[in-house]
């Protein structure tokens, strides 16, 4: 079988998994990995733009995470309620446990709020639920919603008030402005405005572009054959300033580097080849894997993920299989820290 999962394991210690940022943003590690060269380079992340020539446009992906998941009462039981997308004015597809059990019309109940909702129906392996008010819940999402942290990153339930008030700053990055998604985009996560305008004025060009990342991005891969895997849609947007940023960078030969993998999925479904005065938007399902031709994206900055997901072999795909490898093995030698609170990686 030519496309097998297997040759996209490896070992990974659980110590190595971040279960928490830096203690300041952008004092993360970086791995340069040069293709070309076919070389690995160890530095900081606040040393990222001395690796960095002849001016790249560097795309970002500038959505920002609802505090999504929410604590309800329902009869005498706790249970946990992750808010995937709005379907209609206070009627949300939410994902749940114990959906076999609910009956329409069962209500959920929410802490130091008089806000409720009742359970309408289900929905393949989710819930439909509506709210009482989109006011009151939007009230109750700033106020005691709790940052969607992917299942790797353990917050009981009795965590401290002072950790979720540290996740609500550091699992959203600092040039978010398009709310909607459900997970971060973690390759921009490493970025202080501070370093940005320094790179901004020296450095690189910017451009910006939206993919409100959902829950797909954790979903393991179940076929050995991974180009079965189906990817779920997620919604994106790109203005008419940046898509012409964009544009024009291609037609001038300059080199795009795409901050995250979310960032380069999106750039390789689209053809930058005119000008635009209406906003690009759509759904989008791409899977990237060995094989891929990339057409947009010339440099890519990641961290660094889970064995035989879809984002490791985006990475993959990227680099080449047997330098990714090579940069993974020495990453874990080398105790780097894996994952969304983790380092970072450029690709050259």
């Amino acid at each position: 079988m030519k496309h097998k999962l297997s040759h996209y394991d490896f070992d990974l210690p659980a110590d190595l998994i971040a279960q928490k940022p830096t203690q300041r943003r952008g004092q993360s590690r970086l791995l340069v990995v040069d293709r070309e060269k076919q070389t690995l380079t160890h530095d900081t992340f606040a040393n990222l733009k001395n690796h960095l020539k002849n001016h790249p446009l560097m795309a970002f992906n500038d959505t920002r995470v609802i505090p999504a998941k929410l604590l309800a009462q329902l009869e005498s039981r706790q249970v946990e309620i992750l808010l995937i997308r709005e379907l209609e004015s206070e009627v949300w597809e939410v994902m749940m446990k114990g959906l076999n059990r609910l009956k329409p019309g069962a209500r959920f109940k929410f802490g130091k709020s008089d806000l409720c909702a009742e359970f309408i129906r289900r929905q393949d392996d989710r819930a439909v639920i509506r709210f009482s008010s989109p006011e009151k819940l939007s009230a109750y999402l700033n106020q005691e919603g709790r940052m969607p942290l992917p299942p790797y990153i353990h917050r009981p339930l009795d965590t401290s008030s002072q950790t979720l008030e540290l996740d609500k700053k550091r699992y959203q990055t600092v040039f978010a402005s398009h709310t909607g998604a459900i997970a971060a985009p973690t390759a921009g996560l490493h970025f202080t405005r501070s370093q940005l305008a320094s790179m901004r004025e020296e450095t690189v060009d910017t451009a910006h572009l939206t993919l409100h990342v959902g829950p797909g991005t954790f979903v393991p891969i179940r076929d050995e054959n991974f180009i079965d895997h189906k990817m779920q849609e997620e919604y994106f947007r790109i203005s008419p300033g940046n898509w012409n940023k964009i544009t024009q960078a291609k037609k001038k030969g300059q080199a795009i580097l795409a901050v995250g993998t979310t960032s380069t999925r999106v750039l390789e479904t689209q053809v930058f080849e005119k000008s635009i005065r209406k906003t690009i938007s759509g759904w989008s399902n791409c899977f990237i894997y060995p094989g891929w031709e990339f057409r947009n994206v010339n440099h890519l900055l990641t961290n660094f993920h889970l064995p035989k997901s879809t984002l490791f072999l985006l990475a993959c795909a990227f680099m080449g299989e047997e330098i990714a490898k090579m940069a993974y093995r020495e990453a874990i030698e080398r105790k780097y820290r894996f994952f969304s609170y983790g380092d970072a990686m450029l690709i050259l």
